[in-house]
């Protein structure tokens, strides 16, 4: 096994959900008459750490159910102390028409759970889960599962019922007998195997008779009845099982259970009768020593011990693993033909398959194991994992039993795990990213640290440094901003002795702090990734390492990873490959991080940016740009002519299109693809791209350093590589790679905020409901861009029309195809705009800018950008940009744009150039740009001509759409022009109101006296006259008589203006305001001011025109009950007279000359 290659590569996962509402919290009942009280207490942390509250479990393991497929696997972890039993599904795909069963239930028990006593099984008759769970007041749990349990909260929380059933043995009553496993043979029955080496056999009553126990108790025991009678302390006999595992061996009513007992043995029971068929020594060592029991006594903590597959009737093979000394495998052949015996055959007596550890001075334990047989062939497939503390590894033999024993020396294939610890690169004073933002991408990169890990360790960060009591605080703010306060209360911003501000003493002491908080979070996080167990599915082919607080699933490597981790390997029967790729991989390992900076700035704009420079003046301008040739030693370049030759001499076009294939890999299904990914399907599709797509930008960045190094070092001109080489043309395919990986690492990287479906939003509680009210769930789920955007387009072919076992290579498949430049799924930046949109991110949307293409659809969409950004000036220019390409007219255009566009809007586009600039001034008018809306309403007016459909239609639609625009920013010459435009006679009489409106509300007198009005000045002084009728308070009020007055007279219509005075002095003294002095004298009154006006205005006409009619008050008729309004001709000497008398009555009034009754007439002296 020196030479393993590594074939595999693992996927980590977090198990943390995208919404909080996905989580259940159940409270189960108990029959114990001992209280939650009573619980084992948890350890408390020692003085001085702070608890980290990241639920780990302490056992967990993936079931798959046998006779249904959807959902299929469940993940279960036993949480809290053994208190809390979780599961979840973890299915990658679906049937077409499925719901995504998305809920994780956590069942609160009263009592802990035996972890080992937790069992599942797979009801043939109904689409359920049945699940067994003991207790350490062995109280036997029976929960049974529909599938719509983990889709509609309703399901849950409306209580379980009669979906969960309490039992309590007796034969576990006082301490008789104690459990320590359970095996789950079928829904109703189950066996327990005990401390003392028996085990108990529960059948359950399916008679549905009240009267008689839920469960029959059947005793077996290796030691005889009376031992067996006599029970035990719970002390582990040395027959005790340390695994066991059910069988049939595909026998109608056969029934056999196979135990891996600590005295090193395999024991065969047949449950029908109870009866040991065989018992034999796990590597079928008959002369071994009986005085020597304790050397080969086996670890109770060692579970992993049997595994029993195959499918031929009466045949099975079982494969049994002996952790005595360096460990050794066993083969047997299982045989039975009539169900009540098993011959039990060792395959290899005199060969030992001893497993060699992983490579390195570690010391590493056979923790777990699985076997499986490959359906319709005659090949088996072994896992294997091992662990040191928290590390673990994993490897794979895929071995037909004739040929197992030259396999097992030379054919182990092992899954590469990337134990690289991601950090943030060194700031420096010319780095154009705030350190702060680097260490918050690196800490809340999705799916790296669930959010209970990195409140931990903010914790214990501020234990350490003294700032205690702040978490009532936090509640009010984001968890990135209190890392940001906490970080910030270490720092100051000094000066330096010549008295300026010290930004690099600030920045070295941030930058010190973040490393210490990283550091604890680290450590806070290790121990989620110690594995627990070992799973794998065979119709898939799916191998999972089950974590504490993760899920890592195996895929297979893709061509370039596999030239990665075996780069000593050949590839496609050639070295050279592998070795331009590590050539350039090496060559910048020596970069510092300041180095690489400069590099990814140079190369940003030669990804993004047309360039009309020839190739050779672009790779010349990276060169000196960048100047990476500063930090190349003699020793660097050397390597690189050791590895590609003497100038570079084995580098060829050729080579480097091999090279670049490996960065292409697309699929293409042979069979037609039917179901579609999961959210945990699509989860594991993005942490998976997450990591392709950051190893292969790293290599297409090396490459391109590489190319631009080959092409500058030779010693003459002739030995120049671009001699040999298409450097050009390599260039520009690199950089459209790194261009498409780029966009790519931004959406796996980059969160968005979805809303539930209306299946997972959270219900109002009911009453007596078990669901714990103490988590509040959310409304919405958190996921990456990548999954929002292309998750809906993932899919795989039917399982059942192709070999198992394509599930690792169809995952790294979908990976690689979504990474290649080629790809079948396109990447279109302009519709991710959109989606972005959609949603208001328009902040993210703008960082896609530079991946658009140039076409009138993607300037389009960049104008509605910038116009969510409220970059009015920047979205302008783009929509005047794109308004021809988006106003031609076209037959079919293609309406996609993820919801930003209604049917509505997009009728507007394609339609000619005034319909397009209408849908742009309703975008800004929904905005409230007004200005803008008055720019682009001109423009859309300036194309209406005869040719244009529905041209009376669209002119008045944007006509009334430039007056609102000028109304609202008071641009009244436009309103006026436009409103005198209108040919829409009951528009323009409604726009003309508004008009007069605003500009009497805003005192725009003057300014509304001069406008023309033309065809329109009857309809004005209508309006004026109507909103004087309606006018009672014409002192405070808007002056409205004042405006219709010098309206009039504005147009020579004396008396009209005189009528309208005259109405205005009737309104004053109706209002009682005609005795209030305005001036010095006392006779100067606002009803006096007013008559002199009137008397001037008739003075101004021919004496015979000097007259107006008003409209008199009602007289009351003796014989006519209705009062009737007659109008009457008042002359200039009526109003002289009138004017003299209310001076004689202001001047009565002064004097004290007035009656005392109302009906007094007053004297006159």
């Amino acid at each position: 096994m020196a030479t393993t290659s590594y074939l595999y590569k693992e996927t980590r996962l977090n198990l943390e959900p995208s919404s909080s509402s996905y989580i259940v919290d159940i409270e189960l009942p108990t029959t114990s008459s001992q209280t939650r009280s009573l619980r084992r207490p948890s350890k408390s942390s020692p003085k001085g750490t702070v608890k980290n509250n990241t639920p780990r479990a302490s056992a967990s393991a993936i079931y798959y159910r046998k006779h249904h497929n959807f959902p299929k696997g469940f993940l279960w972890r036993i949480l809290e102390d053994d208190t809390i039993l979780s599961i979840r599904t973890v299915d990658i795909c679906k049937p077409k028409k499925a719901s995504d069963a998305n809920l994780v239930l956590n069942f609160h028990f009263q009592q802990s759970i035996i972890p080992t006593c937790v069992a599942f099984c797979d009801p043939p008759d109904h689409d359920a889960l049945s699940i067994f769970i003991l207790d350490t007041a062995n109280q036997l749990y029976n929960i049974f599962l529909r599938p719509d349990s983990f889709r509609k909260r309703s399901f849950a929380e409306s209580g379980l019922g009669d979906s969960c059933k309490i039992f309590q043995p007796n034969a576990f009553r006082g301490g008789f007998k104690h459990p320590y496993r359970l095996v789950a043979v079928n829904c109703d029955q189950l066996v327990a195997t005990l401390s003392d080496g028996g085990h108990i056999r529960l059948d359950k009553n399916t008679s549905h008779n009240a009267s008689q126990m839920p469960w029959k108790e059947t005793f077996y025991n290796a030691k005889g009845w009376f031992r067996s009678l006599l029970g035990g302390r719970g002390d582990l006999d040395i027959k005790a099982a340390a695994a066991a595992v059910h069988t049939d061996l595909g026998l109608n009513n056969a029934s056999f259970l196979f135990t891996v007992c600590l005295d090193h043995r395999l024991r065969i029971w047949n449950l029908n009768n109870g009866n040991i068929l065989e018992a034999v020594d796990l590597l079928n060592n008959s002369t071994r020593d009986p005085q020597e029991t304790g050397k080969w006594q086996l670890d109770a903590t060692q579970t992993n011990l049997i595994r029993i597959v195959g499918e031929t009737e009466g045949r099975r093979l079982c494969v049994t693993y002996s952790p005595v000394g360096p460990g050794e495998f066993k083969f047997w052949m299982l045989e039975s033909d009539d169900g009540n015996t098993v011959r039990v055959d060792d395959l290899f007596p005199v060969k030992h398959f001893i497993p060699i550890s992983p490579l390195g001075s570690d010391v590493w334990t056979l923790a777990d194991f699985s076997v499986a047989q490959r359906s319709a062939t005659d090949e088996f497939r072994m896992w294997l994992l091992w662990k040191n503390n928290m590390a673990y590894r994993v490897q794979e033999l895929t071995f037909l039993l004739e040929e197992l024993t030259p396999a097992w020396v030379s054919s182990w294939r092992a899954v590469f795990s990337d134990t690289a610890i991601p950090t943030a690169q060194i700031s420096s004073p010319s780095d154009p990213t705030d350190p702060t933002e680097k260490w918050l991408q690196l800490i809340f990169f999705p799916g790296r640290f669930p959010k209970a890990t990195v409140e931990a360790a903010l914790n214990a960060y501020e234990s350490a440094i003294g700032r205690q009591g702040r978490t009532s605080s936090r509640n009010s703010q984001g968890l990135a901003e209190s890392i940001c306060a906490a970080i910030a209360s270490t720092s100051s911003l000094n000066k330096t002795s010549s008295g300026d501000i010290d930004h690099e003493q600030f920045r070295n002491s941030s930058e010190m702090q973040w490393r210490k908080f990283y550091r604890i979070l680290l450590e806070l996080d290790k121990p989620r990734s110690e594995a627990l167990s070992l799973s794998y599915e065979s119709e898939s082919g799916m191998p999972w390492v089950v974590c504490a607080d993760g899920l890592s699933a195996i895929r297979e490597c893709c061509e370039l990873e596999q030239i990665l981790h075996n780069p000593n390997a050949m590839f496609e029967g050639s070295s050279e490959v592998p070795a331009l790729v590590t050539s350039g991989v090496n060559f910048i390992e020596g970069f510092t991080d300041s180095m690489l900076q400069i590099c990814h700035s140079v190369l940003r704009p030669e990804m993004f940016e047309e360039s009309s420079k020839s190739d050779e003046e672009r790779l010349q301008f990276v060169s000196d740009k960048a100047g990476f040739w500063r930090q190349i030693s003699d020793e660097d370049a050397a390597q690189v002519t050791d590895t590609l030759g003497p100038n570079f001499n084995i580098v060829t076009t050729r080579l480097y299109d091999r090279v670049l294939g490996t960065f292409n890999e697309t699929w293409e299904p042979k069979h037609p693809t039917e179901l579609p990914l999961t959210e945990f399907g699509r989860k594991i599709i993005v942490r998976s791209v997450q990591d392709l797509a950051e190893l292969q930008w790293n290599v297409c960045f090396s490459q391109i350093i590489l190319l631009v190094h080959m092409e500058f070092e030779f010693d003459s001109p002739e030995e120049a590589l671009h001699n040999n080489v298409e450097v050009g043309v390599i260039y520009r395919n690199l950089l459209i790679i790194l261009r498409r990986l780029e966009l790519l690492r931004w959406l796996a990287n980059t969160q968005i905020t979805t809303p539930l479906p209306k299946a997972d939003k959270p219900n109002s509680t009911p009453g007596g409901s078990p669901v714990n009210p103490k988590r509040q769930p959310e409304e919405h789920r958190v996921l990456t861009a990548l999954e929002g955007n292309v998750g809906h387009l993932l899919e795989l072919p039917g399982l059942g029309s192709i070999h198992t076992g394509a599930m690792p290579s169809w995952i790294t498949n979908i990976v690689a195809d979504l990474c290649a430049p080629g790809s079948n799924v396109e990447l279109q930046a302009q519709y991710i705009q959109c989606g972005l949109l959609v949603r208001d991110r328009a902040d993210l949307a703008v960082e896609l800018t530079p991946f658009c293409e140039q076409d009138p659809f993607s300037t389009y969409v960049q104008g509605r950008v910038y116009l969510a950004l409220k970059d009015y000036t920047t979205a302008a220019t783009y929509f005047k940009k794109a308004a021809y390409g988006m106003s031609v007219t076209q037959a079919n255009p293609e309406r996609h744009s993820s919801g930003l566009l209604d049917e509505t809007e997009w009728n507007l586009l394609f339609a000619g150039l005034p319909r397009y600039y209408a849908h742009i001034v309703a975008l800004f008018e929904q905005q409230k740009a007004y200005s803008f809306v008055i720019d682009f309403a001109r423009l859309a007016l300036q194309f209406v001509n005869n040719t244009t459909e529905d041209a009376d239609k669209v002119r008045t639609e944007i006509q009334c759409r430039l007056f609102g625009g000028a109304l609202a920013t008071s641009q009244f010459e436009t309103a006026h022009s436009t409103v005198v435009a209108m040919k829409d006679r009951a528009l323009q009489h409604s726009c003309l109101r508004a008009l007069i409106q605003r500009m009497c509300d805003n005192l725009h007198n003057s300014e509304l006296v001069h406008l023309t009005f033309p065809g329109l000045q009857t309809a004005v002084d209508d309006i004026l006259t109507q909103h004087c009728k309606e006018s009672v308070d014409v002192i405070t009020g808007v002056p409205y008589h004042q405006i219709l007055y010098a309206w009039r007279i504005k147009r020579n219509d004396y008396r009209g203006a005189a009528s309208i005075l005259l109405d205005r002095i009737q309104k004053l003294k109706q209002l009682g305001e005609g005795d209030q002095v305005t001036g010095d004298d006392i006779l100067d009154t606002a009803v006096t001011r007013q008559y002199l006006m009137l008397i001037n205005v008739l003075s101004c006409v021919d004496q015979k025109q000097a007259w107006i009619t008003i409209e008199g008050q009602p007289q009351s008729n003796k014989s006519s009950t209705n009062g009737v309004t007659k109008r009457r001709v008042v002359t200039l000497a009526d109003i002289r007279k009138e004017y003299q008398d209310e001076l004689d009555r202001i001047a009565a009034i002064h004097n004290d000359q007035f009656g005392f009754a109302a009906d007094d007439e007053m004297e006159i002296l």
